[in-house]
This record gives structure tokens, sequence and C-alpha cells, in this order.
């Protein structure tokens, strides 16, 4: 079975650990977002792709859920004692080495696609992991500007997430270098050939929307003859992790499970999706998601560990199977 996935950072990592216990014989591509990507203290940084890479080459830090497993802090701790900035984000010191890598060959001319796969050769990943592009692309978000009463400024999204834990409102995304960025070497051919694509559980606007968000790959999704299924990242009215209805609120959307699979839409509709699964807490939403032309499913969504998980994996491709019919 050849499984092509849109991934964000935690949750779509969280979300393959499951997906490989529950089909540990399947060709499974994973398309990473890369528009959270920063340049920090001159090296490039791909939160997304190397929380997939440390994630499922079991490197990954069990308690944060991101960096690395024995982190030191070394390097930190004297870039804050020169008075470098910035002090919110923070590399542990055994991650500079994989930034330093990236950046040596990005700098010597190899594309990120190349890049990522000779980082995951280290790690030997049990999956394909490809960058969305291999083209500079990064979200920013609207805020008012603390310093300018009345007027607005963009801010990088790591800003906006990790110095202010998206605790002010947020008036706009934008990706920008989006409109120029061609689709990286791989990726439309993996959404073109596989049994079945999956939106798993990450963020909607940010993670899996700057993946879709790719001249391209949007497209390409429509016409791909495999089911597409997807995962609701919302329980109730809450992210199940993460910060995800604070940018939803941004792109006007409600923080429910149904919301975001309008969001999404019905490929019938010219939307992206055929399937979508939603916590069995909100079942009730199930026949909003239907008269928006979704076959949806209620089934357990909390990601506890990887048996839980897995078994979500499981009703998705059941859901996939069920639609090919």
């Amino acid at each position: 079975m050849r499984l092509t996935v849109l991934a964000g950072g935690i949750g779509g990592s969280t979300f393959l650990r499951g997906l490989l216990k529950a089909r540990p014989d399947a060709d499974i591509t994973v398309i990473g977002n890369t528009a959270d990507d920063i340049t920090l203290f001159g090296l490039r940084v791909c939160p997304d792709l190397d929380t997939v890479m440390y994630t499922l080459g079991g490197g990954i830090s069990k308690e944060r859920g991101w960096g690395r497993e024995d982190e030191t802090w070394v390097i930190k701790e004297e870039l804050a004692a020169y008075g470098v900035e910035p002090t919110w984000f923070g590399l542990g010191d055994r991650d500079v080495a994989t930034h330093l890598v990236r950046t040596q060959m990005l700098d010597a001319g190899y594309g990120l696609s190349a890049v990522t796969q000779a980082l995951c050769a280290r790690w030997e990943l049990p999956v394909r992991l490809l960058p969305m592009s291999d083209d500079r692309v990064e979200t920013h978000v609207v805020i008012d500007d603390p310093d300018n009463p009345g007027t607005k400024k963009a801010i990088h999204f790591q800003e906006y997430w990790v110095r202010l834990h998206a605790e002010v409102p947020a008036h706009q995304i934008v990706a920008v270098g989006s409109e120029k960025a061609k689709p990286a070497p791989g990726v439309l051919d993996a959404i073109a050939g596989c049994d079945v694509l999956l939106l798993p559980p990450s963020n909607p606007v940010v993670s899996v929307g700057t993946i879709l968000g790719v001249p391209g790959i949007r497209e390409a999704v429509q016409k791909t003859a495999a089911p597409v299924i997807g995962l609701s990242p919302i329980i109730g009215t809450g992210p199940v992790r993460g910060m995800a209805d604070k940018v939803l609120a941004a792109v006007g959307v409600e923080s429910t499970a149904s919301a975001v699979a309008r969001y999404y839409g019905a490929r019938a509709r010219d939307g992206v999706i055929d399937g979508w699964l939603i916590d069995t807490s909100d079942s009730a939403q199930l026949d909003s998601i239907a008269g928006a032309g979704i076959h949806a499913q209620a089934v357990p969504l909390w990601m506890t560990d990887e048996t839980t998980t897995a078994a979500m994996a499981d009703a998705a491709l059941s859901l996939a199977e069920a639609l090919r019919r």
C-alpha cells in the first residue's frame, strides 16, 4: 500500500508513529510543511521536518515532543551571555549539529529536498520525507503593533508561536514566498501515485494549509485517484495539541471539527477531502459535515499512545477503502 501524508510537526509525527504501527509494511511518503522554517544565528532551522525526522528516527525528546533527547544547552547559554538575539528561541547543542549540516549544504547549492534526504539517511527513517518545496516559504502573522498603537505589523510565525504563545489576536496569516514556490521533486508524483492520501490532525492553516498553498499541490490533491481522508485536529472547541484555534480565528473559521472540515471542503465541491474523522464526543456534527458533501465518521481521536493512534489510522484507511468501492 502506497500512502502519502501531508504533515506538520508534533501532531503529524505523532500520527505517523501510529500509522507505522497500523501498516508497518506500507510504502509511506511524508510531505512536510516548511513554512515554519526560520534562519536563526546564521543557521537554517526546519522545525516540522526535524520533528518528523527525530520522532521517527528515535531521537526526539519525549518530554517536550520537539528537539533532541538528552539535549544540552551550552550554546544557547553562551549566546545569551553575549547578548545575542533572539533569546526566545533556543537551539540545543545536539540540534545545532543538524542545522549546521543543513546550512552548509544549502550554501553549497544543494536543494532542501536533497539536504533532507541526506539528514534522514543518518536516522534510517521508515518513511520517505520530502519538504513541500525547495523554495523559501515563511509564514508571517499580522498583529497589532504594541509600539505604534493603531497600526499593525507582520512577524515571523515562530515569534508569534514561541515568544508570544499566540496570546495576541492574529489579524492575518501570510505565507511569504508561497505564490512563487514550486513543489519539491517527488511531491506531485507522491500525491498522484498513492493509494490513500491522509491529512493528519496537524494545524489546518499553518501546517497542512501552507502545504496546500504551494502552487500545484492543491490541484494535485484534487486530481489524485486516491481517496483523501482527513482527521480533525479539533475535539470539542479546542485543538488536540497546540494553538490551532488562534490561527483558525485569523482566517474566520470556528474551532470545531465540522468547521475545519468545511474549511478543507469536499473534493466533489472544489475542496480537498473525501472523508473526515471526528471524535466520538463530536458525533452531533456528523450531519453538518455530510451536508458539506464530506463522508464523516466519529471515532476516538485522542492520540494518547501508539495503540490508540494506530486505531485512528486504521479507521482512516477503512474509510478510504469504503469510499473506494
